[in-house]
């Protein structure tokens, strides 16, 4: 269920020259600049009667009309879920997220989620926003997440990510034999089609990835990739993208690659990985309190450990390196 709510105002000279979105967070501060943002782009918000975009600036004067959709407000749950926590202090946590573990709840995973977790692990969380976490990884990918245990670091943390000041470091494991490491920079942005996934699009938005070589296998390489921006599903849709898509990957992988001469563990282990073969394996940052830089590391999970031994021996096997 959802509400609406009508606001008419009269844009002050304070905000002239600033942008739409930003001149509206001064004007309504209950409702975040996310939120804001949506109404603008979704036609909520009539300037003089015309609908700009939020980058628009104003001058002062105009004549704003906000219809406000307020959402019923969903509680999430506190669940006794495991967590695996590499560090903790006043500021922030570091978690471990296993393969399987949604971070958010939505529409399709009400509950049994990392949020839900975390409410329960640190109740004081439910005054944070969205728990405190600051950036996702998706339902299958492992790895490093840092989370915000209070607002202030919340705002820094997310600044910093802005800003791109935080290192996350990734390994893969693709389809297909890469000659080197190099850089994709294309826009992310919805599929045209297919709203669940994202694609390269010129009307996207910007994002880079850079990527090197770590190891060569007979069909496979396994790699490491530094993100500089961090768009949704950003690792999967770049490397599909350059023709290399991620070993298990169910929205945008490829037909199965089986080296020629596979043995039946080889066979078995590649058709048996069902997720995308992607780990966030290191995370560093300016430490939102003092200011020093921190950083931490994961092992990979074992089923990927797993691949990359059987790829290894395989390509062992037949004398190629």
């Amino acid at each position: 269920m959802s509400e609406t709510e009508q606001f008419n105002v009269t844009v002050p000279q304070a905000c002239a020259g600033k942008r739409l979105d930003q001149a509206l967070v001064q004007l309504f501060p209950d409702y975040s600049r996310a939120r804001l943002q949506q109404w603008i782009k979704g036609g909520h918000v009539m300037v003089d009667g015309a609908q700009l975009r939020p980058k628009d600036k104003v001058f002062g004067g105009e004549r704003i009309e906000l219809t406000a959709i307020v959402e019923e407000e969903v509680v999430w749950l506190a669940q006794d879920i495991p967590l695996e926590i590499i560090y903790e202090d006043e500021a922030l946590l570091v978690i471990n997220k296993p393969a399987g573990l949604v971070v958010h709840p939505g529409a399709g995973n009400p509950d049994g989620t990392l949020v839900n977790a975390l409410l329960h692990y640190l109740p004081s969380l439910a005054e944070v926003p969205r728990a405190g976490v600051v950036h996702r990884l998706d339902k299958d990918t492992t790895g490093l997440m840092v989370v915000a245990k209070n607002i202030k670091s919340q705002k820094i943390l997310v600044e910093l990510l802005q800003q791109r000041l935080v290192k996350r470091q990734y390994e893969a494991v693709v389809i297909g034999t890469m000659t080197g490491g190099g850089t994709v920079d294309e826009p992310i942005g919805r599929h045209a089609n297919d709203r669940v996934r994202m694609a390269v699009t010129m009307s996207g938005k910007h994002a880079v990835t850079h990527y090197r070589v770590l190891e060569r296998f007979r069909a496979h390489t396994h790699v490491q990739v530094d993100l500089e921006t961090g768009r949704t599903h950003q690792i999967r849709v770049h490397m599909a993208h350059i023709h290399h898509p991620l070993v298990g990957d169910p929205v945008y992988g490829k037909r199965l690659m089986l080296p020629p001469k596979s043995t039946d563990v080889t066979k078995e282990v590649l058709r048996g990985f069902k997720r995308q073969a992607l780990h966030a394996a290191r995370l560093g940052l300016e430490h939102p309190l003092t200011g020093e830089w921190v950083e931490w590391s994961v092992s990979r999970p074992q089923d990927m450990a797993h691949l990359l031994s059987v790829l290894r021996d395989d390509t062992a096997a037949h004398g190629d390196h």
